[in-house]
């Protein structure tokens, strides 16, 4: 992870962290154990729990732990009760800079420590399912503090979220199958920039794609660009394999699994386990479950037919896969690295509410990402920042 470890050696030599107190609520791999190295580096003092209870590396957390100097509240396979507790011991820890992977940890301190959120420096939130959480407080009028959109960073989209989630998914389904893509139809369920990516990396796997969406505008893409799209009942009777990848819930229902033919494959990108109705599934299955294999449940309906649902409907690139590549991870942790140092630098001059990442950290990350590629490009001369910025010039 060069871009990072560039971050945390000039955060090691400025350390303009110090003293401030770090919660972060991310999965908890060793791409994020590099994150915390390099705000520990600058000064904070860090506290780390899981988002997610399947994707905890715990010799990572260990690790992290006792060389690193992090607090660290996780273990895989965490029941839910156990991670509400680790959250609100970060929540009782009153930082003041949040990292959130689906803002569960900013989300519990406007919950349960309301006077503290007015107090914070801010807060990073880096999926669409935390974003729509953040704002939907901040529409209610009742988010104290900055966050920033990492999420919709341009670095973030086209490469965490594109080419990063985009293969990992596909690589999490590959993992926990060992299915042949080649020749099946998979069905992506929404076509934001993560639905892209694995439409994209499916169809280069040799598999026909199907696209679902409901915005009309993404839709149109997706046929421009070159996918089937059609409504998702249409597509439950043709689909092999499908993905969920939209930020919503139910996305996937009784009515589509009743559709669907015998050995289909559901597996879920999104953040949260919502997006497949598994109480319709397990309404559904009155045939039996089973642990097909480690990380597939087989789900046998009444007329016969099996649905495998795979990694308990979480997010399949980290609870059956290793997740985003670390050199995908190594420029969206730098990101959050910068905008933590951003909010810290910039404390009591940000307004309450969800804030855009500045230009300057994604102009930053994309040139130390360059730079240990061994890529160099051009730079605009003095006439043509001139021309960008002047009306005089026309036809």
């Amino acid at each position: 992870m060069p871009v990072l470890a560039e971050v945390r050696e000039r955060l090691r030599r400025e350390r303009p962290l110090d003293g401030v107190s770090v919660s972060a609520c991310l999965h908890v791999t060793a791409e994020t154990a590099n994150l915390m190295r390099a705000l520990v580096a600058g000064g904070a003092q860090v506290g780390l729990c899981a988002a997610n209870p399947l994707s905890t590396q715990d010799d990572v957390a260990v690790a992290l732990a006792q060389r690193h100097g992090a607090t660290v509240l996780a273990a895989r396979g965490e029941s839910a009760a156990q991670y509400a507790q680790h959250v609100q011991t970060l929540v009782a820890s009153a930082p003041q800079v949040t990292i959130d992977d689906g803002a569960d940890l900013v989300s519990a301190i406007h919950e349960s420590a309301p006077s503290h959120a007015a107090e914070m420096l801010g807060g990073t939130e880096e999926t669409t399912a935390g974003l729509l959480r953040v704002r939907a407080l901040a529409e209610q009028g009742t988010l104290a503090c900055p966050v920033l959109a990492v999420n919709e960073s341009r670095t973030e989209r086209a490469f965490n979220d594109r080419f990063g989630t985009g293969q990992s998914t596909i690589d999490g389904i590959l993992r926990a199958t060992n299915l042949l893509l080649a020749g099946r139809t998979v069905v992506v369920l929404g076509y934001g920039w993560t639905g892209r990516g694995v439409a994209l990396r499916a169809r280069g796997a040799g598999a026909s794609v199907i696209v679902c969406e409901v915005d009309p505008l993404r839709a149109l893409e997706a046929r421009m660009e070159g996918y089937e799209v059609m409504g998702a009942l249409a597509a439950a009777e043709r689909g092999d394999v499908f993905v969920t990848v939209t930020g919503g819930r139910d996305v996937l229902r009784g009515e589509h699994f009743e559709r669907m033919k015998d050995g289909a494959v559901l597996a879920n990108a999104g953040h949260f386990d919502v997006e497949i109705k598994l109480a319709d599934l397990r309404a559904l299955a009155v045939g039996g479950r089973r642990e097909a294999l480690p990380l597939v449940e087989e789900h046998t309906l009444a007329n016969g037919r099996r649905l495998n649902l795979l990694a308990q409907g979480r997010v399949v690139n980290l609870a059956a896969g290793e997740g985003h590549p670390a050199s995908v991870m190594d420029m969206s942790f730098a990101g959050q690295a910068l905008c933590v140092e951003h909010l810290v630098a910039n404390a009591g001059r940000l307004r309450p509410g969800v804030l855009p990442v500045p230009e300057e950290i994604d102009d930053e990350v994309a040139r130390l990402k360059l730079e240990s590629l061994g890529v160099r490009i051009d730079e605009l001369n003095e006439d043509q920042r001139v021309y960008r910025s002047a009306w005089e010039h026309g036809a």
